[in-house]
């Protein structure tokens, strides 16, 4: 019984403790988890905290970079209005200034127009007076009052000229000799002899019987394919060709040498040589064109252009081989537009082009100028070249100074000693020339062409030539022979005037 109850007692107080027990581990672990919630609640507010104070500061630092941003572009704008109304301030400045510079402008031309409309006044009143004193008419009483003039200022005139001519040749021969001793120093080139015909040598006479053929029948296919005339006379081994154009000629000389070599002669041998000796010569023609363009160092121009320099290398002006005086001129006119500080290149081109003309002028009608011009025209030349080319034989106004050094470098070039020579019908026929000229003028006693036709000696007679008359005359003389007389490089025109008083003592 009673360990019964003990064991009754047992078993409730068990049950008590485990409840207990129970109570006190589930109270434990509710703490416990409370802890945890309000350890991650802690931790979840901190973290927002940071993320919010994170966001502030990047808000603030976006906050000062715009407010920097709107503060500098404040600022340009206002550097920028700054500028604008030191622009306006500067424009109404300039614009103060024109105003008065049209004022004075517009006043000046008033007054000139006054003081003109004054001279014309009294210059009409001076003729109308003038008129009426001497009874004349208008022409007559004009050129009275400038011989007036002339003859009361006579003395003054001349001693004016004198000293102008003096000041200026002493400074143009300063300039003058500086320049040409480079030029003429740097440039020596040999002459040619000026012909129609060339010879070939025949190794015996009995190739002439060859050369002719059976009726003839050879040297008529020859004449006819080269477009030369054979001359075949007594002069032992030896057969002329004649022809006026040098590139026909050339060709004709070089087939015929090719033929006699051979010996084969025949019109089908001709026709085949002449055609092959053509494209020789054209492709001499082509290499002489080339190198001039290189040795000068300009641009190479359309090929056509260059095949009719080429051709000018057959060519000869006066005893000067035209293709070698074109560059001689082309490097004087580059010298000479250095020294005078122009464009080198218009002046050089157009020296190197300047009797291209030449190429053609016995085919086409004209003047090699104006052959010149067209050509350069048409492959595109430009303006300030072909007015320089064109300008050289004053058939056309320069109007540059590059045309003008092309027309000095042209007579320094032609001028030259030993750079031309002139067959001597050719040179009495222009001293005889040169001297009718001078003595046609009014005044003149004699005239006398000497320096190989250089220089003009006219001496005058004292008692109807005064000395400011000797001065126009032989400015006079001077431009009668420019307009009537061609002639290479300068001739100088020189007037005497010698007064001589006799008396005799008995």
């Amino acid at each position: 019984m009673n360990i019964t109850i003990l064991s009754i007692i047992l078993g409730v107080v068990g049950l008590v403790l485990g409840y207990s027990l129970q109570n006190i581990i589930s109270v434990s672990r509710k703490q416990k988890a409370k802890e945890k919630a309000k350890s991650i609640l802690e931790k979840a507010k901190k973290q927002k905290e940071e993320l919010l104070a994170q966001a502030e500061r990047q808000a603030q630092e976006i906050r000062d970079e715009a407010k920097k941003r709107e503060e500098e572009k404040e600022k340009h704008l206002v550097e920028a209005e700054s500028a604008i109304r030191r622009k306006e301030a500067y424009l109404e400045e300039k614009e103060k200034e024109l105003k008065a510079k049209i004022e004075n402008q517009e006043k000046l031309e008033k007054e000139i127009e006054e003081q003109k409309k004054s001279i014309d006044s009294l210059k009409e009143e001076q003729k109308k007076a003038l008129e009426e004193i001497a009874g004349l008419e208008k022409d007559k009483a004009k050129e009275m009052l400038f011989r007036a003039i002339e003859k009361e200022y006579e003395e003054e005139l001349i001693q004016v000229i004198k000293r102008k001519e003096a000041t200026a040749k002493e400074e143009g021969d300063k300039i003058a000799q500086k320049i040409l001793a480079t030029v003429i120093n740097r440039i020596a080139q040999d002459f040619t002899a000026e012909h129609t015909v060339s010879a070939v040598q025949l190794p015996s006479d009995e190739m002439k019987g060859r050369i002719i053929g059976k009726e003839g029948r050879n040297i008529q296919a020859f004449e006819r394919l080269s477009g030369v005339n054979l001359i075949i006379d007594d002069t032992p081994e030896v057969v002329t060709i004649s022809s006026f154009d040098p590139l026909r000629r050339e060709v004709a000389r070089l087939s015929l040498e090719k033929l006699v070599a051979d010996g084969r002669i025949h019109p089908a041998r001709i026709e085949e040589t002449i055609k092959k000796s053509e494209e020789e010569v054209n492709r001499q023609v082509k290499e002489a064109g080339d190198q001039a363009i290189y040795t000068l160092g300009i641009s190479r121009p359309h090929d056509d252009l260059v095949k009719l320099l080429g051709r000018l290398k057959f060519r000869t002006s006066y005893g000067q081989n035209v293709l070698q005086h074109s560059i001689e001129v082309a490097r004087i006119a580059e010298l000479l537009a250095e020294e005078l500080k122009s464009n080198v290149q218009t002046a050089k081109i157009a020296g190197l082009f300047h009797d291209i003309g030449k190429a053609v002028d016995h085919e086409v009608p004209g003047s090699h100028a104006q052959i010149g011009k067209k050509i350069l025209k048409k492959y595109g030349v430009s303006k300030e070249v072909i007015n320089a080319m064109a300008a050289h034989h004053e058939e056309e106004e320069p109007k540059s100074v590059e045309a003008w050094i092309v027309t000095s470098a042209d007579m320094i070039s032609g001028a030259r000693p030993g750079a031309r020579r002139e067959a001597v019908e050719e040179y009495l026929k222009r001293v005889e020339e040169l001297e009718n000229i001078a003595s046609s003028f009014n005044g003149v006693e004699k005239a006398y062409a000497i320096q190989a036709g250089r220089e003009i000696r006219v001496f005058v007679k004292p008692e109807e030539v005064s000395d400011y008359e000797a001065k126009k005359l032989a400015k006079n003389i001077a431009q009668k022979i420019e307009k009537e007389v061609k002639y290479p490089g300068e001739i100088k025109v020189i007037t005497f005037r010698e007064t001589r008083v006799q008396e005799t003592a008995r």
